[in-house]
């Protein structure tokens, strides 16, 4: 195994549109969702340790997380445990883990993953992986893995790239936001769109130069932490300076400004688990495409449903169509999977209450 790869499971997030079952308390990361015998974090971290040393795979996420971690990752150690003191989204703790890991190895290439997505084929996941590492090796080069769209999905970002390139790695031409149902029709129909996954490669070298060209301010901010990094410094330099930070994501931050961006079109399926849509998309369904996790169920005159609960429990349904049903502990949803958009802003409703 190449001692020069290295990994960055991003797993702070909350997953409310996952609620009732990821919480603030246990998010959607440590569940295991699909009922596959794995939790996502853990299914994540095994297919990175296919190509890339247990030892360089480094854990992102918030301080209350550390023990489920542990526990979920035994044998992880602590000091691959990054914990963020505050939330600043994504592009702080991606300088601070890059920079991490240039101390200890200048050479290092690294894979930056989100910790709660499904991929299908894991062997053509690692082919993909190892041709992003191959090419930023040698070149000064910010990758994504693009995801062949399938539908004109409104939930996610696109990137779209040069019609004419006829390489397999692509220069990307621009980021785009989430955009509107006809937008994401047109995007589709030109073909030279792709989903974009949160899914980066990239040398140390390159990352840590782009952050002190596009970041100034972020990149000082944490260069102070230098010496401490990878000693028993870091920790204290963390928790004081942390919070001090941008709260801004990697691809405002430095993605959509960079000019030295490559995209490999993923040859894998792949979802973001993103909602409860989503993953009945992703489990078994009967003849009446509803899918069952977890519950004994009988049902009539129902279809297209997904009902969630905890093991053993009996669940007897007449009379729904495209609804979510989700019995957690002391909390029973039942939801129209068209309006699963708001579940998070029930979820806000709730607290605030």
């Amino acid at each position: 195994m190449n001692k020069n790869y290295y990994a960055i499971i991003m797993a702070g997030g909350v997953g409310s549109r996952f609620w009732p079952v990821s919480t603030t308390e246990f998010p959607k990361q440590f569940h295991d969702m699909l009922g596959a015998g794995e939790t996502l974090i853990q299914k994540t971290f095994s297919r990175l340790s296919k190509l890339i040393p247990v030892e360089n795979i480094l854990i992102l996420t918030n301080e209350k997380y550390n023990l489920i971690v542990l526990e979920q990752l035994p044998m992880v150690k602590q000091d691959q445990v990054l914990l963020e003191p505050a939330m600043r989204n994504t592009a702080p703790c991606i300088l601070y883990a890059s920079l991490k890991i240039q101390k200890q190895n200048p050479d290092a290439v690294m894979v930056v993953a989100p910790s709660d997505h499904w991929i299908e084929d894991e062997n053509a996941f690692a082919e993909n992986l190892q041709q992003c590492f191959d090419f930023c090796s040698k070149e000064n080069a910010l990758m994504t893995l693009g995801i062949q769209h399938t539908f004109p999905n409104t939930g996610f970002g696109y990137i779209e790239y040069d019609k004419k390139d006829s390489n397999s790695i692509k220069k990307v031409s621009q980021f785009r936001e989430k955009p509107d149902y006809e937008t994401a029709k047109s995007f589709l129909k030109s073909g030279n769109f792709l989903w974009n996954g949160g899914i980066f490669i990239w040398s140390a070298k390159s990352i840590t130069e782009a952050f002190e060209k596009f970041q100034p301010q972020m990149n000082a901010l944490f260069l102070k932490g230098m010496d401490s990094y990878n000693t028993p410094k870091e920790k204290s330099f963390i928790e004081e300076n942390y919070a001090l930070s941008e709260n801004v994501s990697i691809d405002y931050a430095v993605m959509e400004t960079a000019q030295n961006v490559y995209v490999l079109p993923a040859t894998f399926d792949w979802n973001d688990l993103g909602t409860w849509g989503s993953l009945h998309e992703k489990l078994d369904k009967d003849e009446h495409n509803n899918a069952v996790v977890n519950a004994t169920v009988l049902l009539q005159n129902s279809s297209s449903n997904i009902i969630s609960t905890s093991k053993d429990k009996l669940v007897i349904i007449d009379g729904l169509e495209d609804f979510i049903i989700v019995d957690k502990d002391n909390v029973l949803l039942i939801y129209p999977k068209s309006k699963e958009q708001e579940i998070k802003g029930i979820v806000s409703q709730l607290k605030a209450n």
